[in-house]
């Protein structure tokens, strides 16, 4: 329990930062999407379109701030495809003219549908990781994820997903739960299956309208249901073959090391934002104005990423945890996940404890056995995989 307490020692750990190469701009409509309001943080601004010279200093800055010898440049949206391809051109070329002997890895996430040919042999020619943003099988996409003017979107995203495959491009999803999909877990995972897709992420959706819980969340219960029915299948049948970023990041947290997502993390405050002006944010969850590091036009993304500001952001996530969760057999699991969903009160009326709280505890109390098994078995040096043979006999 104690090093939850440490106060981050410098340069210890990793920065990463998501770029915002268009701002709060995209081609769809998503009902669910808590990111397009943020214009209104620039009112003056004319456009949400990232510069040369902005994208210049950042490159150079992130380079700079990194410790390792490898470097990550992760392009979000809004929607990443609504800059051109010259623009991406631009920033290869900058990003090798301060590399310094160094590895430069490019992922960008886009919800598709502007995938074309060229697209995808750029992508592949510069070994892009690009992350697709999709719902799962059509019904469950189509409810939420619209165009501005509220046609369906599914169709167009499976065009780009079937281009992706076809130049050979190295891709994974990134799927929303909501009140609907969450009903639909076993057809939600084997449709990703199905396109062939090993690498599957997904979020539960969990916002406030005006104080009021959104009409999309996903229930609590049912997320802690949706988790167990897919585990189920999974660790009977897929287990080394597929990689759900929830699955294995339990794993590694009941093996005591990094989960590698900071949801699940004791502590966050090593990824933040910048948006197309230069100005940083603590996280891409917290973009309001009272979570404001800076601009790298006037610090540097070291000192903002280093401050006692941001550090104290890091620590926060354990030390407003409220006491129920700091008692809970399960807070090595999840560490009180995401501080953005802690929106609800204990029994004892305790502010702080995570919407999802319920859903989750249920999720680890099925899930411990299985882990404790996979868990001997990485510590014996074999594979987790053994665990399906185990469960056939």
């Amino acid at each position: 329990m104690a090093q939850l307490n440490q106060t981050f020692a410098p340069f210890a750990k990793p920065i990463y930062i998501m770029l915002k190469p268009i701002g709060a701009v995209c081609n769809l409509r998503c009902e669910y999407c808590y990111y397009l309001d943020k214009k209104d943080l620039y009112p003056q601004a004319k456009n949400f379109v990232m510069s040369d010279e902005v994208l210049e200093r950042f490159i150079r800055q992130y380079i700079e701030s990194q410790t390792m010898s490898e470097v990550l440049f992760t392009w979000h949206g809004g929607e990443t495809l609504m800059r051109n391809r010259d623009f991406y051109e631009r920033a290869l070329k900058i990003e090798q003219k301060y590399a310094q002997g160094r590895r430069i890895d490019n992922c960008i996430q886009t919800n598709g549908t502007l995938l074309t040919d060229d697209w995808c042999k750029f992508f592949k020619d510069n070994n892009f990781l690009v992350g697709i943003s999709i719902d799962g099988p059509q019904h469950c996409h189509d409810r939420y994820r619209r165009t501005r003017d509220g046609r369906p979107s599914f169709i167009k995203v499976m065009n780009g997903i079937n281009l992706l495959k076809k130049y050979g491009v190295e891709y994974n999803v990134m799927a929303v739960v909501n009140d609907y999909n969450v009903d639909y877990p076993l057809e939600f995972y084997n449709f990703f299956k199905d396109i062939d897709c090993h690498y599957i992420q997904f979020t539960p959706i969990v916002e406030r309208i005006n104080g009021q819980f959104a009409p999309w969340n996903v229930p609590s219960e049912k997320w802690g249901d949706f988790l167990i029915t897919i585990f189920d299948e999974w660790v009977r049948k897929d287990v080394g073959n597929y990689f759900i970023q929830y699955f294995d990041s339990t794993l590694a947290n009941w093996m005591g090391v990094p989960p590698g997502v900071c949801t699940l993390s004791a502590t966050c405050g090593q990824a933040g934002v910048m948006e197309f002006n230069g100005d940083v944010y603590s996280c891409d969850h917290f973009v309001f104005p009272e979570y404001k590091l800076g601009n790298i036009h006037d610090k540097t993304i070291t000192g903002m990423m280093y401050s006692e500001k941001q550090q104290q952001f890091g620590r926060d996530k354990y030390e407003t945890l409220p006491r129920q969760c700091k008692e809970c057999e399960f807070l090595f699991a999840c560490h009180g996940e995401c501080p953005k969903n802690r929106i609800i009160k204990t029994e004892d009326g305790e502010a702080g404890l995570n919407y999802l709280c319920k859903g989750y505890y249920k999720f680890y109390k099925h899930v411990a056995p299985y882990m404790d098994f996979m868990k001997k078995e990485l510590e014996n040096k074999r594979p987790p995989a053994n665990i399906m043979n185990f469960l056939k006999k």
